[in-house]
């Protein structure tokens, strides 16, 4: 998909520097040509010896080297995509106001491609106001910013802050930069559900899960990508999942009833619907307007089934729709995974076993696709933005004629 395409990559200051290495390792396989430019300081943290060996390029640091002078123009207009990962928060402070001391910023500023910064930085600078206005002075030029996720800092702390995962921006790069011929999925209306449910139990408290909607939402991406016209009902997940969605309808719900009702009123219009989101099967008998004082005697929940959403769909589907859902299994999985494709007139389930590394909330993903005709497709653990690529893969081969 990136073979022949010419990536540069800007490596600042910081602990989240290494995560590079796996990431010029991934774009070589991918048979991008890399080249890496470094701050002075971006030395502490990597070599660039590794660097050089891993994208067979030298690794580019000071303005002159001997009697050799780094052409900064020559680079800028060179790349197809300008990535600078880790971004620290004093080279986006540089760059938000046009400074110009290293290298790297030179090419910066003379680059005439596409620009994607990936920042990495600790949760109260990432918070701080001066950093999101030169965040927001970055999205304002155009530039592509990947959020940093919620997770275990440098410092110790966790929370907000810790740079994307080398996986998930080769998924990005690969959608931004890949083929962009594929409509296989134009003129088609699409219906994606991603994240869990929150089921209250009084204001305060809920029932709910660790999904994080990342596979939801990359569906959501790649059938854009695809030229189709995409619905997504998006549970509570983090605020990056809300990001990149232009030219797609966006209908944020909380409790399961609420997204079954969305999917009920925009079922119909759909040639395709992609079930990923994990929606609680049961919900509190009755909700306490009111919090719920701690007892001696402890507390007891009435619960009730909520109602099928993948099953409503499947009892109601025509001939020419698509419908797919998602089985989360720990036991007994490819049984349990058939039973679920046939007893709720699915076209498609995909099959995440926590015996073979599924996880909420992780970037990858390991899946096998089972269809309603009897073929099994398994694939190794991989982004999930890849997986939505394989997924839909699928579906636009063996349901050709349908969709």
């Amino acid at each position: 998909m990136l073979a022949g395409k010419k990536i540069a990559i800007g490596i600042s200051g910081s602990i989240a520097a290494y995560k590079i290495i796996h990431l010029v390792r991934l774009l070589v396989k991918q048979k991008a040509v890399v080249k890496v430019i470094m701050t002075p300081s971006a030395r502490d943290f990597v070599s660039p010896l590794t660097l050089s060996t891993l994208s067979k390029n030298e690794v580019l640091i000071d303005m002159a080297s001997g009697n050799t002078w780094a052409n900064h123009v020559e680079l800028g207009r060179w790349a197809d995509l300008l990535l600078i990962a880790p971004l620290s928060c004093n080279t986006l402070a540089k760059m938000a106001q046009g400074h110009c001391d290293n290298l790297l910023l030179s090419v910066y500023l003379s680059a005439t491609c596409p620009v994607m910064v990936s920042p990495a930085m600790d949760e109260d600078m990432w918070q701080h106001p001066a950093t999101q206005k030169n965040i927001g002075i970055l999205k304002k030029f155009g530039h592509t910013v990947l959020a940093p996720h919620h997770g275990e800092l440098a410092s110790g702390l966790i929370g907000e802050g810790r740079m994307e995962e080398p996986e998930m921006i080769l998924a990005h790069i690969q959608s931004f930069l890949g083929d962009t011929t594929d409509k296989s999925l134009e003129g088609k209306n699409v219906l994606v559900t991603a994240g869990p449910t929150y089921e209250a139990i009084d204001p305060v408290r809920f029932i709910g899960n660790h999904s994080s909607g990342k596979m939801g939402y990359a569906l959501a991406k790649e059938c854009r990508r695809r030229g189709a016209t995409v619905t997504l009902v998006l549970g509570p997940a983090p605020a990056v999942l809300e990001q990149d969605l232009s030219d797609i309808t966006l209908i944020k719900v909380t409790a399961a009833e609420e997204m079954y009702q969305a999917c009920m009123d925009h079922f119909e219009s759909a040639d395709i619907a992609l079930m990923a989101a994990a929606v609680a099967d049961y919900r509190p008998a009755a909700v306490s307007d009111t919090k719920i004082k701690k007892q001696e005697s402890g507390l007891e929940l009435n619960l009730v089934k909520t109602r099928d959403i993948l099953a409503a769909l499947g009892a109601i589907k025509t001939n020419r729709q698509v419908l797919l859902g998602f089985a989360l299994e720990t036991n007994d999985e490819e049984a349990h995974a058939l039973e679920k494709l046939h007893k709720k007139n699915a076209d498609y389930i995909v099959l995440n076993s926590l015996n073979d590394g599924a996880a909420f909330g992780a970037d990858t993903n390991k899946v096998t696709v089972f269809t309603k005709t009897g073929e099994k497709f398994g694939f190794a653990s991989k982004s999930k933005q890849a997986i939505a690529k394989d997924i839909l893969d699928i579906i636009v081969k063996t349901d050709i004629t349908t969709i």
